[in-house]
């Protein structure tokens, strides 16, 4: 986010990003019944990226890269106190588990990876929501 954007766009953008993070974790479903687990663990990544992402643009927090994301809820978040260090380790988690899964070979996700990750996923999102009403 190198624009500045008016206190309504960010409304929107955090509104928008919420709701993409709820429509990727369906995704994510959507996918691992067809048993398509690299493809379904890169939609949880990103379901977390989306809420995380939403925060952060809540809170007028920039960061222009994945681990931008994550370095942002480290430093603004983590480190003060204000979210558990778990929610850093399921995106840092998700986040390599994605970088596996879609850049190297011979490494698969499987069924069992899948449903470690969808409740993790779940559970981020959902304090990512109250966070984010948390700012004024």
């Amino acid at each position: 986010m190198k624009e500045s954007l008016s206190e309504r766009n960010r409304e929107d953008l955090t509104a928008y990003r919420l709701s993409r993070a709820s429509e990727t974790l369906q995704e994510a479903d959507y996918i691992s019944r067809g048993g398509y687990y690299n493809a379904a663990v890169n939609r949880l990544y990103y379901a977390v990226y989306y809420a995380a992402s939403a925060l952060l643009i809540k809170a007028k927090i920039e960061a222009s890269t994945h681990k931008g994301v994550l370095n942002q809820l480290g430093l603004q978040y983590i480190s003060k106190g204000i979210l558990d260090v778990k929610y850093g380790t399921i995106y840092s988690r998700l986040f390599q588990a994605r970088q596996a899964g879609d850049y190297e070979d011979f490494i698969y996700c499987d069924k069992t990876m899948y449903e470690d990750f969808r409740p993790m996923a779940e559970q981020f999102i959902e304090k990512m929501k109250i966070l984010i009403k948390q700012i004024q």
